[in-house]
């Protein structure tokens, strides 16, 4: 069985994108290049499946994804939404309602660890319903303030145990959590 690992960017103050400019999440604060990004391409080889909620994945809009394209051609994507629209010949799967029946299966199916992209509302529920197995967080050196939570209002409380961490120079911490 493989693990879902859910490996993104995150505030201090516990955002994984800050306030919206326009109608984007904003993610201008987080670091964009060098040794932490690097690192995480280099992470991003090793997964078989990329799951994602609506709003993650149509934030790809504002950069250029198109309506139905992968946005991780490397891996299969799976976005997660009750209501998203895409056209028939789309290269990304959607699972609508419940997904904790589908994260089970994938888990049993893929060849390697399962990313889970994002976001805060989806990761709360597969957290919720014991499916995180770890938290791989790039813990950047600033304050938002507001914006999207790592974990929406409702994520479980966790034991989780920290099995690696890096400290970058530009102020950047990777740290690896084993959720209990």
């Amino acid at each position: 069985m493989q693990p879902l690992i859910y490996d993104v960017a995150v505030s201090i103050d516990g955002y994984i994108a800050g306030p919206s400019v326009g109608n984007q999440p904003d993610i201008s604060r987080f670091p964009h290049t060098g040794s932490i990004v690097e690192d995480y391409l280099t992470r991003l080889a090793g997964y078989d499946v990329c799951l994602m909620g609506r709003g993650t994945y149509e934030f790809g809009y504002g950069f250029g994804l198109k309506p139905g394209e992968n946005p991780y051609p490397a891996m299969r994507s799976i976005v997660i939404s009750e209501s998203i629209d895409l056209p028939d010949e789309a290269d990304v799967e959607i699972v609508r309602g419940d997904a904790s029946h589908e994260v089970r299966r994938l888990k049993t199916e893929a060849k390697a660890p399962m990313y889970l992209c994002g976001g805060g509302v989806l990761a709360a529920s597969l957290l919720a319903c014991g499916l995180i197995d770890r938290l791989r967080l790039k813990r950047a050196p600033v304050l938002l303030g507001g914006g999207v939570p790592l974990f929406a209002d409702n994520a479980a409380i966790m034991t989780l145990k920290l099995m690696n961490e890096k400290r970058y120079d530009n102020g950047a911490v990777y740290q690896e959590y084993a959720v209990s």
